[in-house]
């Protein structure tokens, strides 16, 4: 029996959650929602295989850097980027300096790209770590994920990453992505979120805004005063004019800064 032709692509990495987006539709709605303007500096995170990719290289009045960790996949895109204004960088995205290239660049950059699932939380804290070099994120993510990100408080997809990006950024929910439009086909439905630093922070953040907020949220079912014990007692909670016995998820974003300037004041 004869051998079947070895494929010319590379072969896929589970380790790194690949899924690669090759719907001609969904890309051209995901560029339509992206809508590059000349003298942008676009970024693409996992271009894979590099279906969205070839159609931002078109946008040759705009300069594009691509992120891939995968040295396979980067090798087979290599030839693609022969411009200084094109430049495809191996190396994993949450490690990867996004302030810096902004300054390379002489602006701020527009974020685009399918992020694995298994990193996609990480990876979105780490853009937020680099929001003044940023001015929007359109990412397509794990539905769950994306309604997470949306959430308002008291509801169940209401927790952790939805308070620490909302000081930042603002959320659009743009439209959902089936299976099919990946290979090979995730087991669950994605979304694409436009995520767009604010100019102004919604507040002054508390620089223990992240302490307050994770502490209040690594165990879900515990009331704010047993959440908190560790950093605060009841009464200073109360002092907030919040109620120690009420649950994280019902707190507004500002509520969980109060606590944080709080700290602030009472532990010098």
């Amino acid at each position: 029996m004869a051998r079947a032709a070895p494929s010319s692509r590379p072969p896929r990495r589970k380790r790194f959650g690949q899924h690669f987006l090759h719907d001609p539709g969904a890309i051209e709605r995901i560029l339509a929602a992206l809508d590059p303007r000349p003298g942008e500096h676009l970024v693409e995170i996992g271009p894979g295989r590099g279906a969205l990719t070839r159609q931002l290289l078109a946008h040759e009045d705009c300069t594009l850097d691509a992120i891939e960790i995968d040295r396979d996949l980067a090798a087979a895109l290599a030839a693609a980027f022969g411009s200084p204004r094109h430049t495809l960088h191996t190396g994993d995205a949450l490690e990867f300096d996004f302030t810096r290239l902004a300054a390379q660049r002489g602006g701020p950059l527009r974020i685009v790209g399918n992020l694995p699932y298994n990193i996609s939380t990480p990876l979105l804290f780490h853009l937020a770590r680099h929001a003044d070099a940023i001015v929007d994120a359109h990412v397509m993510l794990q539905r769950e994920v994306v309604a997470r990100l949306a959430a308002k408080p008291g509801g169940g997809d209401y927790g952790r990453l939805t308070v620490m990006l909302a000081p930042r950024m603002s959320v659009a929910r743009l439209f959902d992505l089936g299976p099919g439009a990946f290979q090979p086909p995730p087991r669950v439905w994605s979304a694409l979120v436009r995520l767009t630093v604010l100019d102004r922070p919604r507040f002054a953040v508390s620089p223990r805004y992240a302490e307050v907020v994770q502490a209040a949220f690594a165990h879900r079912r515990k009331t704010l005063r047993n959440a908190l014990a560790p950093l605060m007692s009841r009464e200073e909670i109360a002092a907030c004019g919040l109620d120690a016995g009420s649950r994280p998820e019902t707190l507004r974003p500002e509520d969980f800064n109060t606590l944080a300037l709080a700290l602030d004041r009472t532990r010098v």
